[in-house]
């Protein structure tokens, strides 16, 4: 069993930046493709980004390309999404999710198995 925390969301202006980690326990960190996703008031959770477990594959949503960056450190068992240059429409709940192996495309929210509790986002314009 994997449990996952974020923390690092909070209140910011447009054009600031925030870093949201997530940090895992339980479960073989190093086997784990690891994703953050986020959902609006009244929308559908979306994906953010997703790293594979090696770290080889990195993907991002076109809206957060350029902007965002994720990464992974295996020895503390976290991962981190530095979000640069946050607009208001940024606003949500950010989640981080997490899977074993390599069974497919890492964007899909239905893929994951473990998820975190959330952190809030918000960017003020």
């Amino acid at each position: 069993q994997v449990q996952l925390v974020e923390s690092g969301g909070g209140l910011v202006q447009a054009g600031g930046s925030l870093r949201l980690s997530c940090a895992a326990s339980g479960g073989t960190f190093s086997t784990y493709n690891m994703g953050w996703f986020r959902q609006a008031p009244g929308k559908e959770r979306e994906f953010v980004a997703a790293i594979s477990w090696n770290a080889i594959r990195i993907y991002y949503a076109d809206s957060v390309k350029g902007r965002f960056t994720l990464s992974r450190d295996s020895a503390k068992r976290t991962v981190y999404l530095q979000m640069n240059s946050l607009k208001p429409e940024d606003t949500a709940v950010y989640y981080c999710a997490a899977v074993p192996g390599a069974p497919g495309s890492l964007r899909a929210v239905t893929l994951y198995d473990y998820w975190g509790q959330g952190t809030q986002v918000t960017v003020s314009s």
